[in-house]
C-alpha cells in the first residue's frame, strides 16, 4: 500500500525526548521507539490538540523506515482513527494527524514517571523473539 506521508522529520524537542529515551531503553533505533509512541498515542480515545510541530531537527527518516513491515498496519491504524474521530482521509490529515499523535506519543513515552516499565517492556520484547 502507497503511504501519503513519505518524509517524518521530527521538531527539536522530540528529538531531546527521543535521545532520553535511548539512554534509558538502550533502543538506539529511532523508528522502534516512534512505532510505540505512534501507537501509544493512537490508543489514546482523546483526540490529540492540533497545534504547529516545527520541523526544526536533524532526525528525518522515510515512511518505510518509520513502519518497517507494519507500516502498512500503522497506515491503516491512522485511517481508521481519522475515520472514527470524523477527520478526512485525505493526504492533508492524514499526514497533520500522524505528526500530532507521533509527536503526543513522543511526550507520553518521555515524561512516563515509570520508566522502569518501558525497561520492562523491552525485557519482554526480548525475551519473545
Amino acid at each position: 500500500m502507497s503511504s501519503p506521508i513519505e518524509r517524518i522529520k521530527l521538531s527539536k524537542k522530540a528529538k531531546d525526548q527521543l535521545m532520553k529515551l535511548k539512554r534509558v531503553t538502550k533502543i538506539d533505533q529511532w523508528n522502534i521507539l516512534c512505532r510505540w509512541a505512534f501507537c501509544l498515542s493512537l490508543a489514546e480515545k482523546s483526540n490529540p490538540a492540533p497545534y504547529p510541530i516545527p520541523a526544526d531537527s536533524n532526525v528525518e527518516m522515510s515512511w518505510h523506515t518509520f513502519g518497517g513491515d507494519m507500516g502498512d498496519i500503522l497506515l491503516l491504524a491512522l485511517k481508521y482513527r481519522c475515520y472514527q474521530d470524523r477527520l478526512g482521509t485525505d493526504e492533508e490529515t492524514l499526514n497533520q494527524q500522524f505528526r500530532l499523535h507521533l509527536h503526543r506519543g513522543i511526550s507520553y513515552l518521555a515524561v512516563n514517571s515509570d520508566l522502569q516499565k518501558l525497561q520492562n517492556l523491552l525485557e519482554m520484547s526480548k525475551s519473545a523473539n
